[in-house]
C-alpha cells in the first residue's frame, strides 16, 4: 500500500500494519510509523514519526524534517521544507520551497526544486554549489562552510557540529556565513536546555522548530536531546558506496509561538543499519518489543552509554567567593612514554614447603619487598628510582627492562620474579583527552602514573587503604595503651578543566606504635607494672595480643608473625626436638634457653614467664616476649579507642581549616618540593608537582524557603538564617502534616541500672509536650515494660518480648500498636535484634534513645525525636514553598536513591546488600518508601535494580492515582571508573523493567559520591572558616567535558567541610547546571530528621541508611546460621525471610 497526498501528508512504504493519523482541522494525516505519532494540530499536516523519533508539528502546514536518530531537521518559515537529518547531521533547508537534499548517513544529497543546496559531494563532504552557486561549498573533513553569494542552505561548522546560515551572516565555531537562509548553526557538541522548546537548537530570526530525537514517548513526557550526539558510527565501505535516493515527505509542523514542547523523550539509542532504515524506513523491533529500549553491551565500546555532556555552566548565586582547593598541578612531557611491564611472584617449591603455604597469597608488603630486593640484587637491569610497582601484577619504567625469571631472596624464603614486555602507554593520550581529541579518559595511563607518583611513598610509608601514613608518629599524637595517631595523606591523580592535578588530603589514623610487647601490655593492662606480672593477667595478655602482628630482634630479618598465644610453660621449661636439616646428626632435644644462647648468642632475661607462641596450636613457634616487638603498620580500629583517645583522635582528624591547609602544603612540600625523594624519583618520568593549590572561584546559592505548620493548622513560610542555614521548631512552628501517636507503649531497659536509670514518668511527660508543641498529637502510652539490658543478649528473647508486649496492647486497646519507645542504658550490639524483629517479625515501629538524654529531656533533643517519630508514623516534617527546578505543575516527578552495604575487608563471603528508596508523595517528595535486597559478595552492581525501581513506581502510582512521568536517580557509592556499569547495567535494568507501550518516564541518573579528597578553602587571606552552605563549584576542578560539580550544602560546625561531589551522567530531563545544583541543594533542607541542610542528598542520605539497617539485618541471618550449626553456608544471609518487612511497614520511613 503506498499513499501520497499533499493533502494528507507523508506516505508509508513497506509498513501497511502500522497506523495512520486520522485527519484532524485541517485533516492531513502524517504517517505515524511504528507505535508512535505526532498528533495533528490546527493546520498542520502530521510529520513522520518514525520508531521513537518524530518531526514536531508546526502550523500552517510547515513541515519539519525527519529527524533521525537524535537529530533534527528544522524546518523554515514559508513552508520550506528541511532535509533528512541523517546520523548526526542536518539536512539545510532552502529559501521560497526549495527543499534540503537527502542527507542519507553523514552524507547530504542533490537539492531539490531550483536546485538550491548542495550536492552530494563524497564521504561526509558537500560537493560544489548548483544552479547559481547556491549551496554550501565543502570546507575540510566533516567541515563546511557556510553558503555563499545568496546562499541558501547552512554549511556544517565544526567536527560533528551543525552549521547553520544565519540571518546576514555571522560566524560561529568553524562556521562562515553570507546572506541567506533563516537556520541557526549548532555549534555545541549537546544543545542547550531551549531545545526541548522546539527539538532542535536555539533560533534567531523566524526559524521554525524541527523534529527529532531517540526514544519516543507519550504525549506528556517532554523531549531533550542532548545524549552522546558527538558519537559518530563509522560506515562500512559497502555503506559508503550506496548512494542516496530522495526521499519524499509532506511533515505538517506547528508554529514556534503556538507549540507546547515536543511530546516525546530523547533516550540514546544504538540502531544496527542506518543506510537501511533510510531506504525502507523500516527501524529494528525486535529488541523494542521484547524489552522496549535497546541495551548497550558492555563490551561494545560503540553501542554503550557513556556520560553526558555538560550542558552549560551555573550562574545561580546569591554571592561569589574565592576558593582554594588541594588540587596541585602535575606537569608531563606528551612526547614521553611509560612501559609496562608484567610481573609474577611466586614462592619457590622447597623440601619443607608446603602444598598449603605455596598456594597462600603472599601479601602486598612482601610483594613490595621483594620487588625492591629484585632492584638492590640487579641495579643495573632494574634501576629502583626509575621503575614503579602497583603492588600487584605490574611495573612500570621509564627505561627498558630485561624480561625474564629472576630469583629473589626474602625472610629465608626464595621466590621467582617472572618480567614480560606489556605495552608502552604514551602520554601524549592523557593530553589528547585533556585537549578534546579523545572521548574518554585514558585510564591505563592514569593509573600508571598515579603509580609513578606514589612509587617513593610506598618504599618510605605504610600503605593502608587509599592512606600513605609515616613509621614514626609525633610524639604529642601518643594515644596511649599502645596505640598512636599517625599523621599522613591520601592522595590521588585528576584529569580536570585545570589540566592533570594531582589531589591530596590531610589523614590522621590509629595505629599500633612500635615497641616492645612487654612495653605495650603495661600500657593496656592495668596492674602489669613488672615482667612477672604477665603470669597472674594470662588471660588479658592473651586477649591484648592475640592476632596482632609482631617482629623479632633476636636475628636480623623483616618477617612478621601473628601472635596465637601464650606458652603454658615458663621459658626456662620449654623445650623442643632441634633436626639437623642437612641430615647428619640425629634429633635431640634441647632446652630454649640453651637454643638462644647458642644459636643466636641471646641470653633470656626473663625466664620466669610464658613465651609467645607465633605459630600455631598444632606447630608451635616460641620466642621470648623480651625479644619481640608490636610491628608499626597494624591499624587499630577506631571503636575500640577509649574515650580518651577518641576525642584526641577526633581532635587531630578534624582541623579546622586554616591547620587542614597547612598540613598539606607541608605533606606536599616534603614528598614532591625540589629535590625531595618523591620529586626526584617522578623526574625520572619527566613529571613535576606545583606546590600551589589551585585557586577557583565559587558561588553561594541561596537557601530555599521552607513551609511549616502552625499551631492555628496553617502553614507558614519560614526563612533560614543565611549564614548557617538552620531552622528551628520555636515561636509557634510546627511539622507540616503532624501524625497522631495513640497507641505507643514504652520498654524501659535500665530497672537494674542504677546509675543509668530512666525517670520515667518525667522523661513521658516531656516528650508529649514536646511532640504536641511541634504538631503531634500524644496520647497516654497504653503501656510500660520495665526490664534489663539483659534482654538484648538474645534474639530470641527479645521475640519473645516484643510479641508479649503487642500482645498485651491488642488486648487493652484492640487495635494495631503504632510505635514502642525503648530507652536503652546503654549502646548495644543487640541493636540489632530489636530491629530486625520489631521490623521483619512483628510489625511495629520503635524508636530508641539512651537513659542519658531522655533523662536530661532538653527540648533540642526532644523535637530531635519527634521529627523521627512523626517521620515513621507517615507525617511530613518540612516542605520546600516554591517548586524543584525543572518540573512544571503537571509533572509527576519521583526521586530515587540507591546504595549498595558491603561487609568489612576481613568477611570474605557474607553479601552485599542494596538499597533502593523513591519518593511517593507528590509533588513535597518528603515521604520514601524503601526497598532491600542481599546480592553476591562486595558487588558493587545492583542486581535487581530493574525490579526494585518498578516495586517503587507501583507504590507511588498507588499513592497518587499516577505513575511518574520524571524520575530522577541518584546513585551512592561508586568510583568514576564504574559509571559505564552504572549506565549499561543498572540504568538499562531500569528502562527494560519500567517501560511498556504506554509508559517511558524521562530519567536523570545522577552519581553522589562522598568518598572524594577534594577539600575547598576560603582564600580570604586569614583561611578562617568552612566555606558557607549553598556553596557550588563548576568550573577549573571538575571534569572537562562531563557535567559535574561540587556542592557544600551543609554548614561546618566542625573540622573541614567535605562537599560532595555530583555526576550528572545521563540526562533526559533536560536539566540545566543551575536547574540540578538548585534541586540538590533544596532537597538538603527536606532531610527527615534534623533542622538544618545535609551535606548529602536526601535520597542517597536514606539509601545509606536503609542499606546499613539491611546489614544489621545480615548479621542476624549470620548468627542464625552459627547458632544452627550451618557452618559456612551462606543460605540464611542470603535468604529474603531476614529482609522482608512485615507488611504494615513495608511503605513506611523505619529506617528514619
Amino acid at each position: 500500500m503506498e499513499r501520497r497526498d499533499y493533502n494528507r501528508g507523508g506516505y508509508s512504504r513497506n509498513r501497511v500494519d502500522r497506523y495512520y493519523d486520522d485527519p484532524q482541522d485541517g485533516g492531513r494525516g502524517g504517517y505515524g510509523a511504528d507505535r508512535y505519532y505526532e498528533g495533528e494540530h490546527d493546520g498542520s499536516r502530521g510529520g513522520y514519526g518514525g520508531d521513537r523519533y518524530y518531526g514536531s508539528a508546526q502550523e500552517g502546514g510547515r513541515d519539519s524534517g525527519y529527524g533521525g536518530d537524535r537529530y533534527h531537521g528544522s524546518p523554515q518559515e514559508g513552508g520550506r521544507d528541511s532535509g533528512y537529518g541523517g546520523d548526526r547531521y542536518h539536512g539545510s533547508p532552502q529559501e521560497s520551497g526549495r527543499g534540503g537534499g537527502y542527507g542519507r548517513d553523514r552524507y547530504h544529497g542533490r537539492a531539490q526544486d531550483g536546485g538550491r543546496g548542495g550536492g552530494y559531494g563524497g564521504e561526509r563532504y558537500y560537493g560544489g554549489a548548483q544552479d547559481g552557486g547556491r549551496g554550501g561549498g565543502y570546507g575540510g573533513d566533516r567541515y563546511y562552510r557556510g553558503a555563499q553569494d545568496g546562499g541558501r542552505g547552512g554549511g556544517y561548522g565544526g567536527d560533528r557540529y551543525y552549521g547553520g546560515a544565519q540571518d546576514v551572516g555571522g560566524a560561529d565555531a568553524g562556521y562562515l556565513s553570507r546572506r541567506g537562509s533563516r537556520d541557526r548553526n549548532y555549534s555545541h557538541p549537546y544543545n542547550n536546555r531551549h531545545q526541548e522548546q522546539y527539538g532542535g537548537s536555539r533560533r534567531r530570526e523566524s526559524s521554525g522548530g524541527g523534529g527529532g530525537g531517540s526514544q519516543l514517548y507519550r504525549n506528556r513526557t517532554p523531549t531533550y536531546h542532548r545524549q552522546n550526539t558527538d558519537r559518530v558510527h563509522d560506515l562500512s565501505a559497502r555503506d559508503r558506496e550506496i548512494r542516496a535516493s530522495p526521499v519524499e515527505y509532506s511533515q505538517p509542523v506547528r508554529s514556534r509561538s503556538r507549540s507546547p514542547a515536543p511530546t516525546i523523550t530523547q533516550t540514546q539509542l544504538r540502531l544496527a543499519d542506518r543506510i537501511q532504515e533510510v531506504h525502507h524506513r523500516e527501524v529494528e523491533e525486535v529488541h523494542h518489543r521484547e524489552i522496549q529500549c535497546i541495551p548497550s553491551p558492555m563490551d561494545d565500546e560503540e553501542y554503550a552509554y557513556v556520560p553526558i555532556k555538560r550542558p552549560d555552566h551555573g550562574k545561580l548565586a546569591m554571592k561569589s567567593v574565592k576558593l582554594l582547593v588541594n588540587h596541585f598541578p602535575v606537569k608531563f612531557d606528551p612526547s614521553k612514554a611509560i612501559l609496562r611491564y608484567d610481573v609474577d611472584i611466586k614462592p619457590e617449591m622447597s623440601s619443607s614447603s608446603s602444598s598449603r603455604s605455596l598456594k597462600k597469597p603472599i601479601p602486598k608488603s612482601d610483594l613490595r619487598l621483594i620487588q625492591e630486593q629484585l632492584c638492590s640484587d640487579n641495579p643495573n637491569q632494574f634501576p629502583l628510582l626509575q621503575t614503579a610497582y602497583d603492588g600487584e601484577k605490574n611495573i612500570y619504567s621509564s627505561v627498558s627492562l630485561p624480561e625474564g625469571t629472576y630469583n629473589v631472596q626474602l625472610h629465608g624464603r626464595s621466590y621467582t620474579c617472572k618480567i614480560r614486555y606489556g605495552t608502552k602507554l604514551g602520554l601524549s593520550k592523557l593530553q589528547d583527552f585533556l585537549k578534546g581529541n579523545a572521548i574518554q579518559i585514558p585510564r591505563d595511563v592514569l593509573q600508571a602514573l598515579d603509580v609513578v607518583m606514589k612509587a617513593n611513598l610506598f618504599r618510605e610509608k605504610v600503605p593502608v587503604g587509599r592512606g600513605l601514613y609515616p613509621r614514626v608518629h609525633r610524639k604529642e599524637d601518643d594515644l596511649h595503651g599502645g596505640v598512636a595517631a599517625f599523621r599522613g595523606s591520601q592522595q590521588s591523580l585528576k584529569v580536570t578543566s585545570n589540566g592533570l592535578v594531582m589531589c591530596l588530603d590531610y589523614s590522621a589514623v590509629p595505629f599500633r606504635k612500635r615497641m616492645p610487647v612487654f612495653d605495650f601490655l603495661k600500657e593496656c593492662i592495668q596492674g602489669i607494672r613488672e615482667v612477672n606480672d604477665i603470669e597472674r593477667f594470662g588471660n588479658q595478655v592473651i586477649r591484648a595480643l592475640k592476632g596482632l602482628k609482631v617482629g623479632v630482634i633476636h636475628r636480623r630479618t623483616n618477617q612478621k608473625y601473628t601472635v596465637c598465644g601464650l606458652s603454658e610453660k615458663a621459658t626456662r621449661d620449654l623445650s623442643f626436638v632441634l633436626e639437623d636439616l642437612e641430615g647428619k646428626k640425629e634429633p635431640e632435644v634441647i632446652m630454649l634457653t640453651d637454643y638462644f644462647r647458642e644459636k643466636w648468642g641471646k641470653e633470656i632475661k626473663h625466664k620466669g614467664v610464658p613465651c609467645l607462641n607465633l605459630g600455631n596450636s598444632k606447630k608451635p613457634n616460641y620466642v621470648p616476649i623480651e625479644f619481640c616487638i608490636l610491628s608499626e603498620d597494624k591499624r587499630f580500629p577506631k571503636e575500640q579507642l577509649g574515650k580518651e583517645a577518641a576525642r584526641k583522635l577526633k581532635e587531630l582528624s578534624l582541623l579546622n581549616p586554616n591547620c587542614r591547609e597547612r598540613e598539606i602544603h607541608n605533606l606536599v612540600h616534603d614528598e614532591y618540593a625540589p629535590g625531595k625523594n618523591g620529586a626526584n624519583a617522578i623526574k625520572n618520568f619527566e613529571v613535576e608537582v606545583g606546590m600551589s593549590m589551585t585557586e577557583v572561584d565559587g558561588r553561594v546559592m541561596a537557601p530555599p524557603q521552607l513551609k511549616l505548620g502552625s499551631l492555628n493548622g496553617k502553614t507558614m513560610a519560614t526563612t533560614v538564617d543565611r549564614m548557617k542555614c538552620h531552622w528551628n521548631l520555636l515561636q509557634g512552628k510546627t511539622l507540616v502534616v503532624g501524625k497522631s501517636a495513640e497507641r505507643w507503649a514504652v520498654m524501659d531497659f535500665t530497672r537494674d541500672d542504677r546509675r543509668n536509670s530512666l525517670n520515667v514518668n518525667y522523661f513521658i511527660g516531656k516528650l508529649m509536650k514536646r511532640c504536641e508543641s511541634i504538631g503531634i498529637q500524644m496520647e497516654e502510652p497504653i503501656m510500660v515494660h520495665q526490664t534489663t539490658m539483659r534482654e538484648f543478649s538474645d534474639v530470641n528473647t527479645l521475640n519473645r518480648l516484643l510479641k508479649e508486649i503487642v500482645d498485651e496492647c491488642r488486648r487493652r486497646d484492640n487495635r494495631r500498636l503504632q510505635m514502642i519507645v525503648c530507652v536503652m542504658a546503654e549502646k548495644h550490639d543487640g541493636y540489632k535484634y530489636l530491629k530486625w524483629v520489631s521490623e521483619t517479625q512483628i510489625g511495629v515501629i520503635t524508636q530508641c534513645c539512651l537513659s542519658f538524654n531522655a533523662n536530661k529531656a532538653n527540648d533540642q533533643f526532644l523535637a530531635n525525636l519527634g521529627m523521627k517519630i512523626n517521620a515513621k508514623l507517615g507525617g511530613s516534617n518540612v516542605e520546600l514553598i516554591e517548586r524543584f527546578p525543572r518540573f512544571n505543575g503537571s509533572d509527576h516527578f519521583m526521586f530515587i536513591g540507591a546504595d549498595v552495604n558491603h561487609p568489612t575487608a576481613a568477611n570474605q563471603s557474607s553479601p552485599s546488600v542494596a538499597a533502593v528508596v523513591g519518593s511517593v508523595n507528590w509533588p513535597a517528595a518528603t515521604r520514601y518508601a524503601a526497598r532491600v535486597s542481599p546480592q553476591h559478595h562486595r558487588k558493587e552492581e545492583i542486581v535487581n535494580f530493574g525490579s526494585l525501581c518498578l516495586d517503587l513506581v507501583n507504590t507511588y502510582e498507588h499513592r497518587n492515582g499516577i505513575r511518574p512521568n520524571r524520575i530522577v536517580v541518584f546513585r551512592d557509592g561508586v568510583s568514576d571508573g564504574q559509571f559505564d556499569m552504572v549506565l549499561n547495567k543498572e540504568m538499562v535494568d531500569m528502562k527494560k523493567s519500567l517501560y511498556t507501550e504506554n509508559y517511558r518516564p524521562a530519567i536523570t541518573f545522577v552519581v553522589a559520591q562522598k568518598r572524594h579528597t577534594t577539600r575547598l578553602f576560603l582564600n580570604n587571606g586569614n583561611g578562617i572558616g568552612n566555606v558557607p552552605p549553598g556553596t557550588v563549584v563548576d568550573t577549573t576542578i571538575v571534569q572537562p567535558f562531563e557535567f559535574d560539580f561540587y556542592l557544600c550544602s551543609h554548614f561546618g560546625g566542625m573540622g573541614t567541610s567535605k562537599p560532595t561531589h555530583y555526576s550528572v551522567i545521563w540526562d533526559e530531563n533536560g536539566f540545566t547546571s543551575d536547574e540540578m545544583q538548585k534541586l540538590i541543594y533544596h532537597l538538603c533542607f527536606i532531610f527527615a530528621r534534623c533542622t538544618k541542610p545535609v551535606s548529602l542528598v536526601p535520597p542517597v542520605y536514606y539509601a545509606d541508611l536503609v542499606a546499613y539497617r539491611g546489614r544489621m539485618f545480615q548479621e542476624v541471618a549470620a548468627e542464625s546460621e552459627s547458632e544452627s550449626g550451618m557452618g559456612g553456608s551462606e543460605s540464611s544471609s542470603f535468604d529474603r525471610f531476614f529482609y522482608n518487612l512485615e507488611d504494615h511497614l513495608r511503605d513506611s520511613m523505619f529506617f528514619i
